[in-house]
């Protein structure tokens, strides 16, 4: 009986012998799948911008291709249309960011509110972030049409002159631009942000208000606080969003009047698919990763991003 009782002891030990040897295994089995189609789409093609990025390659000059090592990186700094690329995708993250946040908060806060109607209210809010980029270029080109637009109006009421549209006129392509992406991306704020007016308890608004306090302290003190956090991670990421932003700006003004609105991948786009010169478009990608990279960890650093909210 007791040499049974060993054996059933010993068989049971080496099953959980054996099932410790195979837990450890198990999970990294299972995230296997992802791991390998991050590495396919994501790791991949990143390490192959930052291999072409140290070779000369053009595919209409195959003898000249080979290994630059930092000829491309050199030429960049000498190259005058990057830094006026640069410095517009700067000018255009500010702009459309800061007017989007401004907009869309303002949005987010009203609808909000309870009154008759707010539910279609919001479905008319939103309705723009559910048309695509090139669609909603196709829409304002329309509307910028000297003709058919609404510039053709202004003009009739000596604002502006017939036959002229902001999309050719240097001075007036920047406002309209933005206005367009105006349209497009305020959406995208008002609903990140009225997820998160949702979740203040009213407990507080209602206890501000036996104290005496107004709206704007309310605002102040309680709202934007609380926004903190949902602020500035909307910000990052359509910060991130309009400084590769390609589609809208392509089939608006496609980088024109005179490389005005050529934001910095716009410029990676016309010297890849035009100039075919991939080995610098690799070069200047690399450079934009590496700028995004540094300003997304010094804006979380500056803002304190996850911090206390009081």
């Amino acid at each position: 009986m007791a040499t049974a009782d060993l054996s059933v002891t010993e068989g049971v030990a080496g099953r959980g012998r054996r099932r410790s040897t195979r837990g450890p295994r198990t999970p990294y089995a299972l995230i296997a799948p992802a791991v390998l189609l991050m590495i396919g789409f994501l790791v991949y093609p990143m390490a192959s911008v930052f291999y072409y990025s140290l070779q000369h390659y053009n595919v209409t000059k195959p003898w000249d291709n080979g290994f630059a090592g930092l000829d491309n990186f050199r030429q960049m700094f000498g190259d005058a249309l990057f830094w006026q690329s640069l410095g517009f995708s700067a000018k255009w993250v500010a702009a459309t960011v800061g007017f989007q946040l401004l907009l869309g908060l303002g949005l987010a806060l009203l609808v909000n509110e309870s009154f008759v109607g707010r539910a279609l209210s919001r479905a008319l809010v939103f309705s723009p972030w559910a048309v695509s980029g090139v669609l909603t270029t196709s829409i304002w080109v329309l509307l910028y049409n000297p003709t058919t637009g609404f510039t053709r109006y202004l003009a009739d009421l000596g604002l502006g002159q017939h036959g002229s549209s902001p999309l050719a006129d240097p001075g007036a392509v920047f406002p309209a631009a933005v206005l367009t992406e105006l349209w497009r991306g305020v959406p995208f704020f008002a609903i990140l942000l009225l997820a998160d007016l949702q979740s203040i308890p009213r407990d507080l608004y209602e206890a501000s208000a036996v104290d005496g306090a107004s709206r704007l302290r309310r605002f102040w003190h309680i709202t934007l606080p609380h926004l903190k956090d949902a602020i500035i991670l909307s910000t990052l990421l359509r910060a991130v969003w309009e400084f590769n932003n390609v589609d809208l700006l392509y089939t608006l003004t496609n980088g024109g009047p005179a490389n005005q609105t050529t934001t910095l991948p716009l410029y990676v786009a016309h010297k890849a698919t035009v100039a075919h010169e991939f080995g610098y478009g690799s070069a200047l990608t690399a450079a934009a990763f590496f700028i995004l990279l540094f300003c997304s960890i010094l804006y979380l650093r500056l803002s304190k991003f996850g911090g206390d909210r009081t």
